[in-house]
């Protein structure tokens, strides 16, 4: 792995000693809010701002190339006391047969960044997926197996009653229920999640519509960004049109539309949201930015 050039880095120091995190250099956040975790996303894009080619390459390593993105992925697991995600990146990566039948689990691969994590105190790694639905087969996927990481699923009570039968296969699947209609309620979820499971800090991996709910209702924090020097475009060629992107945007011509991180309809100028741009590294071509979201625009 080749060593991050520090740009410019205005975030706070570690709590570690300098040089626990090798050639990225200091890593540090802020305390989170009293009432729910601070939450920071991760993504990768091209540079024209695609985020999944989708068709047979959907996954964010197809855009990143990139051994160091991996790398960074596993710092920022190593952060968090939990990470959320959408069950759309499960079940795409699962039909593709990556990186087995039954899909992967995400978790740390790196053992030194496995020890990082152990000296933050972070504990047991956590996986809580988000599905508001309930339509998911947990024996299918190997993430629900608890082997490695501990599963949890944040959905609604409706949601939660059509899993009873197979949460008696799957007792060590924890469910938070949040919601009695047919969404999961994000903000008290946050809340639950900070009081009831001792969740401090929060890493969302959610794809694109999870990552905009909980930009839209005010729960992200920071994001982690990785800017791929590739260029795409939006519209998915014909060749890679297949089942799995059924559910993509689609063009006035009816062609399939690779999504960017902001997947929610638009926002005028007044509404648009702010950030700070806190850090920027490169490895190579590849810039690896930090942005912290302003409450007020400047």
């Amino acid at each position: 792995m080749r060593n991050f050039e520090i740009l410019f880095d205005q975030g706070e120091r570690s709590e570690l000693p300098e040089g626990s995190f090798g050639s990225y250099g200091p890593l540090g956040f802020p305390p989170p809010p009293p009432q729910r975790p601070w939450i920071f996303a991760n993504f990768v894009q091209t540079l024209d701002g695609v985020v999944s080619l989708l068709g047979n390459t959907p996954s964010g390593s197809d855009i990143a190339q990139s051994p160091e993105d991996r790398w960074l992925m596993d710092l920022l697991r190593a952060h968090a006391d939990a990470v959320l995600l959408g069950t759309g990146t499960l079940r795409a990566e699962t039909a593709l047969g990556r990186p087995g039948p039954r899909g992967p689990v995400f978790r740390i691969v790196d053992p030194e960044l496995l020890r990082v994590r152990e000296k933050l105190g972070r504990g047991r790694e956590r996986n809580i997926f988000l599905t508001s639905s309930g339509k998911i087969s947990l024996q299918r996927y190997a993430a629900f197996d608890g082997q490695a990481v501990d599963p949890f699923l944040l959905t609604t009570a409706p949601a939660a009653a059509a899993l009873a039968p197979q949460l008696q296969r799957s007792p060590h699947v924890k469910v938070i229920v949040c919601g009695e209609g047919g969404m999961v309620d994000l903000e008290p979820a946050m809340r639950l999640l900070r009081q009831q499971y001792g969740i401090r800090y929060l890493l969302c991996e959610g794809g694109p519509t999870m990552y905009s709910n909980m930009l839209l209702h005010d729960l992200i924090d920071e994001k982690f960004l990785t800017v791929s020097p590739l260029e795409v475009g939006l519209q998915l060629p014909e060749a890679e049109r297949l089942a799995p992107d059924a559910g993509a945007a689609k063009s006035p011509l009816g062609i399939p539309l690779r999504p960017t991180a902001f997947a929610m309809g638009g926002l005028d100028k007044e509404h648009a949201i702010h950030w700070r741009w806190l850090s920027c590294r490169r490895v190579g071509d590849h810039q690896f930015h930090r942005f912290r979201r302003l409450r007020e625009a400047p």
